[in-house]
């Protein structure tokens, strides 16, 4: 993830999923909220904490990580 600088993972933060700088705030709640019609400035304000940087990196981030491949390796028998 050395692209997005933004974005951290921590297995002991909202169990591991991408969040934004380590804050409870993740990549999914983000574009979940642009996809539901928010706007960038919206969910400034609602979240005073984030930056415009860290929901466009949020942005940017998300497509990657929906074409990634997970493949099961406990049912190879």
């Amino acid at each position: 993830m050395s692209d997005f600088s933004r974005i951290s993972q921590n297995s002991a933060v909202m169990d591991g999923k991408p969040c934004i700088r380590g804050l409870r705030v993740t990549v999914g709640m983000i574009v979940g909220q642009i996809g539901a019609g928010r706007t960038i400035d919206e969910l400034l304000t609602d979240y005073p904490y984030l930056e415009r940087e860290d929901v466009l990196e949020a942005l940017r981030y998300a497509p990657r990580r929906a074409q990634e491949r997970v493949i099961d390796l406990t049912n190879s028998g």
